[in-house]
């Protein structure tokens, strides 16, 4: 061994591939860290789209929908003889007697009562002395007459003699007519002592006793007796006018009255009113019911039940899906695009879980159920669930 190859170091000899294998590792390493920081790119791009997906509000929707069963109305009505007439005196007097009492059947010109007629009858017998007298006096006048015309005839009177003649007899003939028209009008009056019922029904009022001082006239209170024609009866009521344009003439009803619990009459809507009260807001109507039992009195009151047709316009949606916002009550929709659209509204009718539109919606409209108070038109939400029997769901 020289001196040289003591004092030069040992040198290691390093494999020819070394170099190829760090570059192969540090791609490698390269390749890692790319893959890597490429992974989590994507998942943070991925965690921003669930972060903002949870951001987007899920909502239940449902579809508004006719209401297609037929609706029952309850509502009081009074009932009222078909006729009814107050019988008042046409003539003064007392009463005689009377011979039928409330709740009797009566026949039309049936005898009630009698009136006893001092006065009437004093002033008939006068008229008739008159009227005896103004005949004879016409018969006086009439031979006068005759004779004149005779001696006009030879001249012996003058003709306007004869002719004052005939005036007077021509005057005599009207005093007689006057004088009969005169017992004619007291004969007639003669005939109201008798009073009599107007047409079958029964008596519901009597309000004259015998020796009672009859004052003629049809001033309230003074009547005699108070006929109803009850084999068929008059029902009213009073229909509130947001259901007024479904109750039409012909329509059957269903009454019931206390007395008669668990028992049903037939009626039919005869007539309407077609105006609307200023004080209730109700319209007027009227039934026909028939009685020819008599079961049913005039004067009480009963339940009504009137099964209406569907109404065509309005549409049913639950009433958690009403909103109370400054505009007014509102609902809140979704648009093709799933975006908040208030919509206002109009109801109709409460019926509890559900509440009948009047205006407003149709059944392809879809509705926010229990809309927060935070959502605000325009808020882009997603439908978490539509309410079965609606039409298919909005997709997000």
């Amino acid at each position: 061994m020289s001196a040289n190859d003591i004092n030069t170091p040992l040198r290691r000899r390093l494999p020819s591939n070394l170099k190829l294998k760090t570059v192969a590792l540090l791609a490698l390493a390269f390749g890692v860290v790319a893959w890597g920081m490429t992974t989590r790119a994507k998942d943070k791009d991925a965690l921003a789209v669930v972060a903002q997906e949870q951001t987007i509000l899920s909502v239940n929707t449902t579809q508004p929908v006719y209401r297609n069963e037929v609706e029952g109305l309850t509502l009081p009505g009074r009932l009222e003889a078909y006729y009814s007439a107050s019988v008042y005196a046409r003539v003064g007097g007392y009463l005689k007697h009377w011979s039928v009492d409330i709740g009797a059947p009566v026949k039309a010109g049936q005898l009630l009562a009698d009136i006893e007629t001092p006065e009437l009858d004093q002033q008939l017998k006068q008229s008739e002395a008159n009227l005896d007298t103004a005949q004879a006096n016409e018969r006086l006048t009439e031979i006068t007459t005759r004779r004149w015309q005779h001696l006009l005839a030879s001249d012996s009177v003058s003709q306007q003699e004869a002719d004052e003649k005939g005036g007077d007899y021509e005057a005599k003939k009207a005093l007689v007519a006057a004088a009969r028209a005169d017992v004619e009008r007291l004969r007639a009056l003669e005939s109201f002592k008798r009073i009599t019922a107007p047409f079958d029904g029964v008596v519901t009022a009597r309000k004259t006793d015998i020796g009672a001082l009859i004052n003629a006239g049809h001033d309230a209170g003074h009547e005699l007796f108070t006929v109803g024609d009850v084999h068929r009866l008059r029902l009213y009521v009073s229909v509130p006018q947001s259901y007024a344009n479904r109750v039409q003439v012909g329509m059957k009803a269903q009454l019931e009255v206390p007395e008669h619990p668990g028992q049903t009459f037939s009626a039919t809507l005869s007539n309407n009113s077609r105006a609307v009260s200023e004080n209730s807001g109700t319209v007027l109507v009227e039934l026909e019911v028939d009685n020819a039992g008599g079961k049913l009195l005039p004067g009480e009151y009963g339940n009504v039940r009137f099964d209406l047709p569907p109404d065509g316009h309005a549409v049913l949606i639950p009433a958690s899906a009403l909103t109370f916002r400054k505009e007014g009550l509102s609902v809140a929709t979704l648009t093709a695009e799933n975006r908040v659209a208030y919509r206002a509204i109009k109801i109709s009718r409460d019926l509890g879980a559900t509440v009948e539109i009047a205006s407003g919606l149709t059944t392809a409209d879809h509705v926010i159920n229990n809309p927060p108070d935070y959502l605000e038109s325009g808020d882009l939400v997603r439908v978490a669930q539509s309410a079965a029997g609606a039409a298919a769901p909005i997709k997000s």
